[in-house]
């Protein structure tokens, strides 16, 4: 889940909120680094506040189906225009997951990168 999709899915009257929710349900998992985690605290305290990133974080911390992986062999670097982005194919490719959900335009080099395949799903067509 990039960032951007993460601020959007968090609130209780977003109409994304069901992602969230299906996260703590346990109905899907979600894959971080300690990279990830320290971008999404940032931007939730930059756009929320301090103790609501705290709190998001704990959540994320927690889960058993929050998947914490240390991608340190995978520097693939297929995002130029945004290098900080990469960490987000780094954490795809390390563990095999089925998507990365972003709406950010950077993600669309991907599609003309041969290997590795990665698939990226836009929030809007997100299902479950």
């Amino acid at each position: 889940m990039d960032t951007n999709c993460l601020l959007v899915v968090v609130p209780k009257k977003s109409p994304f909120r069901w992602i969230y929710d299906a996260l703590l349900e346990g109905k899907i998992e979600w894959v971080v680094t300690t990279e990830i985690l320290a971008e999404y605290e940032e931007l939730l305290a930059r756009f929320y506040s301090d103790d609501y990133a705290d709190l998001i974080l704990k959540v994320l911390i927690n889960l058993p189906n929050v998947v914490k992986i240390n991608p340190i062999s995978f520097n693939w670097l297929l995002i130029d225009r945004d290098p900080d982005d990469n960490k987000f194919v780094d954490a795809y490719v390390a563990s095999n997951s089925d998507a990365i959900i972003t709406n950010d335009h950077h993600f669309q080099i991907l599609k003309s990168i041969p290997f590795p395949i990665v698939n990226c799903i836009k929030l809007a067509d997100f299902k479950i």
